[in-house]
């Protein structure tokens, strides 16, 4: 880990940490219905399940008959391997090395960063700031090479290097390649992706026997061209919203150890909330006070204010809030405007479990100047969705989907 002063050469570029977070990459939740919650984020959603990792056969996990589907799910959108996972909150809560505060039932929320270097190097850093590590590696299934530290409140921040991409044939890396895994720290350099797929058939592993999703509902909805199950597709997660015990006190981690930058704050009902960004999207993370939970009607059972899910299009945005409702799922109104600053038309749904998602089409962009667009020149979103919308500036100018819709 190369330093000048009290910055450090991250390829290159002088930065104030060894490592520069690009991207939300995946998020996840510990749940308690969990048959109802993987057929809202499978069947309703659209998330697909690369791969299901049986926790309830783990040595220390609890040996009961109440405890449901003891498995968890690594669910995608896209070619990650995983953007989202769904586990057994009465199993997770036993596992030794991960520690979950009362109301933490976020799994992960994981950062991608560029390169592997910026890993580990994030790790010295990390232990050299005095930030709590849980474990460094990389993870199987995924084959993400990670670091895993706590934020104040006790939620589980990953940063992540290479993660494991899914093609066209929809197979996910086989089990026999997981001794790839590392439950410690790697030295570097290491070996390539390509490299290890080469080791694997030198071995004789048949890299065609990973898991295949398959899709469960009928192709009957033109979604911009292209039939798909539903009307609507997930084209990006994020932004994060946390109810944090103190606001001051998580936003000095997420700007100081992790290097966010705070787009804005506004004051609601008196309580201060913050809104920081990794890359050009408006914000990230948003950081509200805890006591608002019951002042917005959210379930305060969680720390998860909101997840955000990115769909394609306005008109995908309108079609799938439709969609939802007619399979019975809850929304609420009580989320007001000033706290999803940078959106403009957002629905914000209730999974089985309480947890709030957001649905969204547009985030704001900011530019060079790091400037975000002044409040009165944003687009108001009142309570009627029209058919139409007239473009903004930065309009579908956001990273466009990779790959086919379906």
């Amino acid at each position: 880990m190369a330093s000048n002063g009290n910055r450090f050469n991250v390829g290159g570029v002088l930065l104030d940490r060894p490592f520069k977070i690009r991207r939300l990459g995946h998020f996840g939740f510990n749940a308690v219905r969990m048959n109802e919650s993987r057929d809202f984020y499978g069947d309703l959603l659209g998330f697909k399940h690369s791969d299901i990792l049986d926790f309830g056969k783990m040595p220390w996990a609890p040996k009961r008959d109440d405890l449901g589907d003891t498995r968890g799910y690594f669910m995608r959108y896209g070619t990650d391997h995983h953007a989202f996972v769904l586990f057994n909150k009465k199993v997770l809560d036993h596992r030794p090395d991960r520690k979950f505060a009362s109301e933490v039932t976020i799994n992960q929320i994981t950062w991608q960063c560029g390169s592997l270097k910026e890993i580990m190097d994030a790790h010295t850093y990390f232990q050299d700031q005095g930030v709590p590590i849980q474990r460094v590696g990389r993870d199987m299934p995924g084959s993400n090479w990670h670091v895993y530290v706590y934020d104040p409140d006790g939620h589980t921040i990953e940063l992540y290097y290479g993660i494991e991409q899914i093609g066209w044939n929809q197979l996910s890396k086989p089990t026999e390649m997981y001794y790839r895994g590392f439950r410690e720290r790697p030295s570097l350099p290491q070996v390539s992706e390509i490299t290890e797929v080469a080791e694997a058939l030198d071995k004789g592993i048949d890299v065609f026997a990973g898991n295949r999703t398959r899709e469960t509902l009928s192709e009957t909805y033109d979604v911009e061209g292209v039939l798909l199950p539903r009307p609507f597709k997930i084209t990006k997660i994020g932004p994060v919203g946390l109810f944090v015990a103190d606001v001051a006190r998580a936003e000095a981690f997420y700007t100081g150890h992790l290097g966010f930058v705070k787009s804005e704050e506004t004051t609601y009902r008196g309580a201060r909330c913050v809104f920081l960004r990794a890359s050009a999207e408006h914000h990230s993370v948003g950081l509200f006070p805890r006591e608002l939970r019951r002042a917005l009607g959210l379930s305060e059972h969680t720390t998860c204010m909101s997840f955000g899910v990115e769909v394609g299009s306005y008109t995908q945005l309108r079609n799938a809030v439709s969609f939802l409702k007619s399979r019975g799922v809850k929304f609420v109104d009580s989320i007001p405007p000033e706290l999803y600053p940078g959106i403009d038309y957002s629905a914000f749904a209730l999974d089985p479990d309480g947890h709030c998602v957001q649905l969204y089409y547009y985030m704001e962009q900011v530019g060079w100047d790091g400037a975000v667009r002044p409040a009165a020149q944003r687009r108001a979103a009142n309570g009627t969705w029209p058919e139409t919308l007239e473009p903004l500036s930065d309009t579908y100018v956001d990273q466009v989907f990779q790959g086919p819709l379906g």
